[in-house]
C-alpha cells in the first residue's frame, strides 16, 4: 500500500489503530522471540528482507526465501534461497519457526507445513499468520486465503498440535482497514487530485470503526489469522 510507509512513522498507538493486523503480528513475534532461550535455533520460513531478525538477536536466526515476491525487496540478507517444500536442513534441526503472511504464497502449502515439520525438533513451536480478508499482493505468487478451520486443518494434518488460533480483529477492523484500502486508488497519475477528497471522505469512519470492533463477537469477519503450534512427537509424511 502506498501509505503504509508513512504510517510506520506515525506514533505506535495510532499506527495499531490503523495497520491492526500488522502490528498484532509484530506483537505476536515479539512474545514468540522473548520465549526462546538463548541460542535456540530459528527458522523464519519466507523472511523476505529479515524484518523480525532483530528479535532473534539471542538466538541462532536463519532466514529463508525463494525471494520471488515483491521486487522492490532487498533479499541479500537471507542466509539461503530455496523452496519451502525443500528446505536445506536435516532432520530435527531447528527448535522454532516462523511463516508470517507467507503461507498465502505456497503453492502446496501442506507439502511447506509438512517440511517445517520435518526440520522441528519433537516439540518444537511455529508462529504462523495467515490473511483471511486481504487483497493480492505479491502477483502472481498469491494463492490462497484461509479460514480458522482450514488453518487448523492443514497445521493438524501435517503434525502440528494448535496451541492458540486467534483472529486478528473482527468486522468492523476489517471494514476501517478497507475504507484506507480504498485511497489507493487515488494514489498516482491525475487520481492525486481526488486523494485529498477522498481522505476527507473515507478517512474519519476508518478511524472511529475499529471503536465498535467489540461488538463482533464471533469474528467471522477478520483481516486474518495468528497461530502458535507445536510439533508432535512424529509428524505424517504428507504426499
Amino acid at each position: 500500500m502506498k501509505y503504509t510507509a508513512l504510517a510506520y512513522r506515525l506514533p505506535r498507538a495510532l499506527r495499531r489503530h490503523m495497520l491492526y493486523f500488522e502490528a498484532e503480528i509484530e506483537e505476536a513475534v515479539a512474545d514468540f522471540a522473548r520465549r526462546l532461550p538463548a541460542n535456540a535455533r530459528m527458522l523464519d520460513a519466507g523472511a523476505g528482507e529479515g524484518q523480525y531478525a532483530r528479535y532473534f538477536a539471542h538466538c541462532r536466526y536463519y532466514g529463508i526465501d525463494l525471494a520471488v515476491g515483491d521486487t522492490t525487496w532487498d533479499y541479500s540478507r537471507v542466509d539461503a534461497i530455496a523452496d519451502l517444500t525443500a528446505l536445506p536442513f536435516p532432520n530435527a534441526c531447528i527448535d522454532a519457526a516462523l511463516l508470517i503472511v507467507t503461507i498465502e504464497h505456497l503453492r502446496e502449502p501442506a507439502c511447506a507445513l509438512a517440511e517445517l515439520a520435518r526440520t522441528l525438533v519433537p516439540g518444537g513451536v511455529l508462529l504462523i499468520a495467515a490473511p483471511h480478508e486481504w487483497e493480492v499482493h505479491q502477483a502472481p505468487h498469491d494463492y490462497f486465503r484461509y479460514t480458522r478451520y482450514g488453518l487448523a486443518y492443514l497445521l493438524e494434518k501435517t503434525g502440528f498440535t494448535i496451541e492458540e488460533l486467534r483472529p486478528a480483529g473482527g468486522y468492523f477492523r476489517l471494514l476501517a482497514r478497507r475504507l484506507l484500502n480504498g485511497l489507493q486508488f487515488f494514489a498516482g497519475g491525475l487520481r492525486w487530485l481526488l486523494f485529498l477528497p477522498a481522505a476527507v471522505l473515507l478517512a474519519p469512519p476508518a478511524m472511529i470503526l475499529p471503536f465498535l470492533d467489540f461488538l463482533d463477537r464471533e469474528r467471522n469477519f477478520t483481516l486474518g489469522y495468528i497461530s502458535v503450534a507445536r510439533k508432535a512427537e512424529t509428524a505424517p509424511r504428507v504426499q
